[in-house]
C-alpha cells in the first residue's frame, strides 16, 4: 500500500539544535512558543511536545512505519525572510530525495509581491502546495488584497493550500489562536478555483457542520490523537466520505504522550488500521486521495 502523510514538519538543523535562539533571532516567537512547549503529564516528566529530527532520521522514522512519501509542510511565519528560509531548506530536501519527499512552500502575505514571486518560485521549482498557513496566527485580514491574490495565485497554478486550523471546542494551551470555523467556509466559497486542505480534521468541521462538504475542501488528520477518539475515523467518513480525507501525522510532534516520548508514525498507523476501514476507503485515505490531489 502506498503511504503519503500529507502533512509533515522538518526544520533547519539549525533550528533543531537550538530552537529558542534559532527562533529569537529571526523574530519568530509563537513558533517558539508552540515548538518548544513541554508536557508536564507525560510518559516522561517536562517532556517535550515534539522533536526535531533530521532529514535522515525523518526517513528511519518513514522506513520503520512503512511510509512511502512524505510532504514537507512548511509553518505560519511571521516573517518574509524565515519563510524564505524554511522553502531553500526545503528545495534542498527535495532535491536530495525526490522519490520520498515532496513540499509546500510557506509565504507571508506581508511581503507584498515577494510573497506572489515565492508561489511563483515553489511551482517552477516542484513543490506541490502552499502552507501551512494561518491568516489568523500570521495577522492577516482575509479580505487583505495580498493574502487573496496569494489564494488566486495558488489556484491558478493547481497548488492546494494547507490552513492550519483550531477546534473551537478543544483544550486552552499556550500560544493558541482562535481559528472561527466560518471564515474557512467563506474562504472556500469565495476561491472556488483554489483547492484547500483545512488541517487536523479542519478544527472539527469535517463532522460538526452542515458546511462541511464543499468540493474544493479537503481534511487531513494532522495531531488526530490528541484532540479526538479514535472513532473519529469512522465519524468523518461518515460525514465528509472517505474521498475528502488526506492521512496526516503532523510529525515530529509527540502523538500518544501518556506512552512515548518519541515522535514516529507507527502508532497513528496503527490507529487506523484499528479502525477496520474498508480496503477502499483505506486505500484512498492512506495515500490516493493525496496522490490524486498533487497529481502524482
Amino acid at each position: 500500500m502506498r503511504v503519503i502523510d500529507a502533512h509533515v514538519h522538518l526544520y533547519p538543523p539549525e533550528a533543531g539544535r537550538e530552537p529558542t535562539t534559532w527562533a529569537a533571532a529571526r523574530g519568530e516567537p509563537h513558533w517558539a512558543q508552540l515548538c518548544t512547549r513541554r508536557r508536564r503529564n507525560g510518559c516522561v516528566a517536562d517532556q517535550p511536545v515534539q522533536g526535531f529530527p533530521s532529514v535522515d532520521e525523518l526517513l528511519r522514522d518513514m522506513d520503520a512505519a512503512g511510509v512511502t512519501q512524505s510532504v514537507l509542510l512548511g509553518w505560519y511565519w511571521e516573517n518574509h525572510a524565515t519563510c524564505v528560509e524554511q522553502n531553500r531548506f526545503f528545495a534542498r530536501c527535495v532535491h536530495e530525495h525526490p522519490d520520498r519527499l515532496a513540499a509546500f512552500v510557506s509565504v507571508h502575505p506581508a511581503a507584498g509581491a515577494a510573497a506572489l514571486a515565492e508561489i511563483t518560485w515553489a511551482r517552477e521549482y516542484g513543490f506541490c502546495g502552499v502552507g501551512e498557513l494561518s491568516p489568523h496566527s500570521q495577522h492577516v485580514a482575509l479580505n487583505d488584497p495580498v493574502w487573496c491574490d496569494l489564494l488566486t495565485r495558488a489556484g491558478q497554478l493547481g497548488l492546494p493550500v494547507n490552513l492550519h486550523v483550531t477546534d473551537p471546542k478543544s483544550r486552552k494551551f499556550p500560544g493558541r489562536v482562535e481559528t472561527p470555523l466560518g471564515d474557512f467556509v467563506r474562504l472556500a466559497r469565495e476561491f472556488p478555483q483554489t483547492k484547500f486542505i483545512l488541517a487536523h480534521w479542519g478544527g472539527g468541521l469535517a463532522f460538526d457542520s452542515e458546511d462541511r462538504v464543499l468540493r474544493n475542501v479537503f481534511y487531513d488528520t494532522a495531531a488526530s490523537p490528541l484532540m479526538y477518539d479514535p472513532d473519529v475515523w469512522a465519524r468523518a467518513i461518515g460525514a465528509v466520505g472517505p474521498e475528502r480525507v488526506l492521512f496526516g501525522s503532523d510529525y515530529p510532534l509527540i502523538l500518544y504522550p501518556k506512552s512515548e516520548s518519541v515522535p514516529g508514525f507507527t502508532r497513528i498507523l496503527a490507529e487506523i488500521k484499528a479502525a477496520e476501514l474498508e480496503h477502499k476507503q483505506a486505500l484512498a485515505i492512506l495515500g490516493g486521495n493525496a496522490a490524486n490531489l498533487f497529481g502524482w
